[in-house]
Formats: C-alpha cells, structure tokens, sequence
C-alpha cells in the first residue's frame, strides 16, 4: 500500500502502490502543466463510507511513497482512462484498471520479431462484425 501526501495536513491517502505509480503519471503531468484539477475516490472497506475529493493545485506540496522499491510496469489504457477524467468537469476519478487479456491476433506467414515491429493483421469482413 502506497501513500499520496497532500499539503501539510500531515493526513496519509493510503492508495495501493500500482494504482499510486499510475495516478502519479497523470496527477504530475497536469500539475506540470500548471492545471488545477479535483482528485476524487471511494473509501477503503477500513475506512468510514463514503468518498473523498481533493483540490490539486500546482503550489500545493504533494509527495508519493511507495512500499514497493521496483516500479511496475505502466499501462497506457488506465493512464488514459485517468488522463480523460482529469480533462472532465469532475477531475481525477480513481477507476480500477482493466486488464487486457485478449490474445493479440498475428498473421503465422509473418515472422514476428519481438520488440522490432507489429504485425498487420486484416481481419475478413466477419470477424470485423462480430467486434473480434
């Protein structure tokens, strides 16, 4: 469990290390281009119900500690997803990640080179229907 330190209320947010590293990368990104914006997110089942929002400002000191010495690997959908958010009327909403497990489609006449390049895959007019 991380913790997101905000102002000098001395009051730790304790938020789980992955989700901390990803609000970081959006929570910084705004600050850095001097935006203010509105933090919000539900309580944990310890805490009293309900949820809580914070006002993030540039001139306000933040710090983020992490439990973990490693960072984790960052997913650029649930940055995006937190990035919108902070663009909209409501701010930041912590919103849990969504993993993305589909098996990604490759062509087996190409050769795939691991790092180098993507593969191009046309799918048929009936896998483009059914959404696949």
């Amino acid at each position: 469990m991380g913790t997101l330190y905000y102002g000098d209320s001395g009051t730790p947010i304790g938020i789980e290390d992955r989700a901390l590293a990803h609000l970081k990368v959006a929570i910084t990104t705004k600050l850095r281009r001097n935006e203010s914006f509105t933090f919000s997110w539900q309580h944990a089942e310890e805490q009293e119900r309900g949820r809580s929002t914070l006002w993030m400002h540039p001139s306000i000191p933040l710090r983020f500690v992490f439990d973990e010495p490693e960072r984790p690997d960052l997913s650029m959908r649930w940055i995006e997803e937190l990035m919108r958010s902070a663009n909209s009327t409501g701010g930041i909403e912590l919103v849990p990640e969504h993993l993305d497990t589909d098996p990604i489609p490759t062509d087996p006449d190409q050769p795939v080179h691991v790092g180098v390049d993507v593969q191009e895959v046309e799918h048929s007019v009936d896998e483009a229907k059914s959404g696949d």
